[in-house]
């Protein structure tokens, strides 16, 4: 038996700190979506946000088989984020004239009010709260069945380390959102490294979509493998670094919002 708490406590600890690494990514979006709003609006829409993601991510919690078993939902999550960061990266990389098309940019986005803002940040939380829940579902699963029951579709004991790895991760988002606010400030081409972590996570939604049962396009147990484990993070580590250390990375001093 301690053997097999032994085990639970493992991959909590193991489930904290990858759902640290997606709260990082959540927290960053809601940074970089708000950013063109005037200070007192953009500290409300963060806020807004980090409560969304509460919600989002419990409700994720209490709806896990819904959302491991229906690919459509899975599939959405993908496109949008795909869509939101895509769209920002090929601007910025790949455009021409890329200093008129970022003026461009921040003018139609501070055309759009507090409310269009929120909305995007509300559907970004969810996207982020589809990919939070079965990255904590697919880790746990992988625990033997524990003495408590039954719930919320799984093994009680596995239930509980999503839980509880759910929490942990809610929590960093509140910190880690407040930190890259001031972070962006200081380092301006780290906007675009958002948005291309964005489309990253996008990705991987995606090819947990493309091995889903129903799909089959890749093999089941791919999105969980251990070479996918290491792509996945390989790639996210390389696109963190090329923009930290962008040239466009200088500090600019300005006072922080929160």
């Amino acid at each position: 038996m301690e053997s097999l708490w032994l085990q639970y406590a493992w991959t909590l600890l193991i489930l904290i700190g990858l759902e640290g690494l997606l709260s990082a990514d959540n927290a960053l979006v809601l940074a970089v979506i708000a950013k063109h709003l005037p200070d007192k609006q953009k500290k409300r829409a963060i806020n807004y946000g980090i409560m969304m993601a509460f919600l989002f991510r419990f409700g994720a919690l209490f709806a896990i088989s819904f959302i491991a078993n229906v690919w459509q939902i899975q599939a959405i999550g993908a496109a949008y984020l795909l869509y939101l960061g895509l769209k920002h990266v090929i601007q910025a990389r790949f455009g021409k004239n890329n200093e008129k098309i970022r003026k461009d940019n921040e003018k139609e986005a501070a055309g759009k009010g507090f409310w269009v803002t929120t909305g995007k940040i509300a559907l970004a939380d969810l996207a982020f709260a589809i990919d939070s829940i079965l990255a904590a579902v697919a880790l746990a699963l992988g625990l033997p069945d524990s003495p408590l029951g039954n719930f919320g579709g799984m093994d009680g004991g596995q239930f509980i380390v999503v839980l509880l790895g759910g929490i942990a991760g809610l929590i960093l988002i509140k910190f880690a959102a407040t930190w890259f606010v001031q972070l962006l400030e200081k380092r301006p081409a780290l906007e675009t490294t958002a948005y291309a972590i964005v489309a990253w996570v996008g990705v991987k939604l995606a090819v947990i979509t493309l091995a889903h049962e129903d799909i089959g396009v890749l093999n089941h147990d791919f999105p969980h493998s251990t070479t996918w484990t290491l792509i996945f993070y390989g790639v996210l580590v390389g696109i963190v670094l090329i923009g930290w250390f962008a040239p466009g990375n200088k500090s600019i001093h300005k006072n922080p919002i929160m």
